[in-house]
């Protein structure tokens, strides 16, 4: 195997300016440590026109996945002091991905024609590590197989520095005529949102989410499950440019797992603030960051203190991580070495630009024979957007969510070559497609769940991502 071309780029260029400049590019691809830059944000990456794509169904799971394992190798060329990702796939994993992995349902309509698997496999990336301030080109000049090529290496990097150098750039603007998307019947205006769009509207109304909400609480009371989160969806019409909408969201709330993809009809713009999975190869450490428990910030300090100290008291959100936690111990138990698995941080309050949030760690160490692919498909969709019993939550939502999530609470990050990963759990995210902006929220209903919080609640996390899309849109 050859060795990847890394060439340090200086002066550093900004993550932002370069989103923009390789616009025109096919699949352009930008994962962004946007905040928390010493933890979950230290790394960012950007790269465009990959050597593979697959778009496939969980119905084609096996195939996607012996093509994603012929291109993971032990000798893929890796360099340990650079930011992880140096080349590999990159893109989404549906909610709806689940079904390949256990007898999860699926709701009852799709009207924006959904991929549950959307990768690229790129060749080149330009990495940040914002820790350090250093940013690099990664080129490994791979094929479709993952097989790396130097003398293709040299030419792609060098192909890449001429547009970092020259800075031309054609940004792509994504038509406003309508793919058949239509609105439910007895759609209604979101006025919660006082700087919504006027045309923006749910999939429930409020009544019938709260009455949802009581469905759930009756079945947990009855003991068919102990908890299942519940989301809702809104549409707004969209002409503007994803990019300059990107830039708002980030503006707004930003967040350390973001992302842009652009990746045929669609863009996903995401300000994820929750560690799906994240695996180290060498070490086979792998990890997650559960989030459950959430309240707004607010600009009084001491306002904003009382709501994270309620917060950090809430009966409710602990006994909702702490229950989601043990799902994920279990789900960790199926791929890693049972003694490995342990809880380095319970129900610990991290706080973000709109809202403060309780975290948990849960860590394990893969099994030998095991791998990055295996480890998605023992969690696969993350148990904080499910409920437990993660199967019977997954029954519950399909009965009374009357559209499939899509990428919302699926997966977004990257699959790399050496079989290391990060992926965030696609939330705060929205779906641009054929003229309208899909924007999910939700959250977890347990037995002590009040529905006109539960509502409200949606209404915070989407609360920022509305504005972006009023703002630009």
């Amino acid at each position: 195997m050859g060795s990847s071309v890394v060439v340090p780029l200086s002066p550093v260029p900004k993550p932002l300016e370069l989103l923009t400049r390789f616009a025109s590019l096919p699949a352009l691809a930008f994962l962004d440590g946007a905040s928390d830059t010493a933890d979950l944000g230290r790394f960012s990456y950007l790269t465009a026109d990959p050597v593979a794509t697959i778009m496939a169904p969980a119905a084609a799971w096996e195939g996607t996945r012996d093509h994603l394992r012929a291109t993971i190798r032990n000798d893929f060329p890796h360099e340990p002091l650079l930011p992880p990702f140096q080349g590999g796939w990159i893109g989404w994993l549906s909610y709806e991905l689940g079904s390949a992995f256990d007898r999860m349902p699926r709701a009852r309509r799709d009207d924006l024609h959904s991929s549950d698997v959307v990768l690229g496999l790129y060749d080149w990336v330009i990495a940040w590590d914002h820790q350090s301030g250093n940013a690099w080109l990664v080129s490994s000049g791979c094929d479709s197989l993952g097989n790396p090529d130097r003398e293709r290496a040299q030419q792609r990097a060098e192909e890449v520095l001429t547009r970092i150098r020259t800075g031309s750039h054609q940004p792509v603007v994504p038509s406003a005529v309508s793919n058949g998307v239509v609105a439910p019947s007895g759609q209604i205006r979101i006025d919660a949102f006082a700087d919504a769009p006027a045309l923006l509207s749910g999939d429930f109304s409020p009544a019938q989410y709260r009455e949802a909400v009581r469905d759930i609480i009756e079945l947990i009371r009855a003991g068919d499950l102990f908890q299942a989160n519940l989301t809702q969806r809104f549409l707004a019409p969209f002409a503007g440019e994803p990019i300059a909408l990107y830039r708002a969201m980030r503006s707004l709330a930003p967040a350390p797992m973001a992302a842009y993809l652009a990746q045929a009809d669609r863009q996903i713009l995401s300000m994820s603030p929750e560690l799906f999975l994240r695996l180290e190869p060498r070490s086979r450490a792998l990890e997650t960051r559960p989030i459950k428990g959430t309240r707004p910030r607010d600009g009084d300090l001491v306002r904003d203190r009382a709501l994270a100290d309620e917060l950090i008291a809430s009966e409710k959100d602990r006994a909702e991580n702490v229950m989601i936690v043990d799902l994920l111990r279990n789900d960790f138990s199926r791929v890693c070495t049972p003694e490995s698995v342990r809880v380095p941080a319970l129900c610990r309050l991290d706080s973000h630009a709109a809202v403060h949030h309780l975290v948990s760690i849960v860590t394990g160490t893969l099994q030998s024979g095991r791998d990055a692919i295996d480890a998605i498909a023992a969690t696969f969709p993350g148990g904080s957007i499910t409920g437990a019993p993660k199967l019977r939550a997954t029954e519950v939502i399909a009965e009374l969510e009357p559209v499939v999530r899509g990428v919302y609470c699926g997966a977004i990050g990257w699959l790399g070559c050496d079989g290391g990963m990060a992926w965030s759990v696609a939330i705060r995210t929205i779906t641009v497609t054929s003229g309208v902006a899909a924007i999910h929220a939700g959250g977890g209903i347990t037995a002590l769940s009040d529905p006109d919080e539960e509502y409200r609640e949606t209404l915070d996390k989407a609360r920022a991502l509305v504005r972006a899309v009023a703002e630009v849109g």
